[in-house]
């Protein structure tokens, strides 16, 4: 399986010296969280490690779903830059969270939702011209964050032609076992983080109460050829994680 880490184990450390350790490590990618302090960076660095990378569009002040236009049309913006990116860096995937409901959204529950669904939409069409894979995340059990169920997000993603990143501690919180995770063949990215199931830790693989060797297993049987990224909080965490895998696959 392809072994990736995402930088936030990291944040706010230089790009360089985040390369620099993976590269040690024998990791083959990082998924590069585009935000400042990584919003843009040195693309001569990328060539002096055999480290490839997956984008994960801005996180922070992000809403898809927005009812209020400019920050919606912003939002949309935003993560084409990061499509622009991926293909100046020579990576050919692009996480993108979906939408959240806005505090007065619940009103007009309808047309949020419309709201998210064209914005995805637009971001569909616009990542097959740039000729990447937009990869939609399932959301953790928090209140306000859309799709948090991997059906809905399944049906949403066949309707506008793209594909998943499956979330496992996300999936977990909202009681998937691994072989219901996997069986959407619209995965192409997952990531990878622990926790007890009654939140999103994002702890080291192993500490929590999710079945990896189920996991692994089930992934096998669908023979899932993407990255599997790490996805956790520190780089302690990186490390237990690297090891917990290297002794399960």
């Amino acid at each position: 399986m392809k072994i990736g880490v995402s930088n936030l184990a990291f944040y706010p450390e230089t790009f360089t010296r985040i390369l620099e350790y993976l590269e040690a490590k024998g990791v083959g990618f990082c998924e590069i969280i585009n935000e400042y302090p990584y919003n843009e960076i040195d693309e001569d660095i990328l060539e002096s490690y055999n480290v490839k990378l997956t984008v994960h569009a801005p996180l922070s002040d992000i809403n898809l779903a927005s009812h209020n236009q400019a920050i919606r049309t912003s939002s949309i913006g935003e993560v084409k830059k990061s499509m622009d990116r991926a293909v100046r860096w020579d990576s050919e995937l692009v996480v993108v969270h979906p939408g959240s409901m806005p505090v007065l959204g619940r009103k007009i529950e309808e047309k949020i939702f419309q709201y998210n669904y064209e914005s995805l939409q637009e971001l569909s069409s616009y990542a097959d011209d740039c000729g990447v894979y937009m990869c939609v995340e399932n959301m953790p059990v928090i209140e306000g964050l859309l799709f948090q169920d991997l059906k809905e997000l399944n049906s949403l993603l066949e309707d506008i032609g793209t594909y998943m990143t499956l979330d496992v501690g996300h999936a977990h919180n909202s009681g998937f076992s691994p072989q219901d995770m996997v069986q959407y063949p619209l995965i192409k990215h997952i990531h990878l983080s622990d926790n007890d199931g009654t939140w999103d830790h994002h702890n080291a693989l192993g500490t929590g109460s999710i079945d990896f060797d189920s996991l692994f297993e089930a992934l096998n049987d669908v023979n899932y050829d993407g990255v599997l990224v790490v996805e956790v909080k520190n780089p302690q965490d990186v490390v237990e994680s690297l090891k917990y895998i290297e002794n399960k696959v």
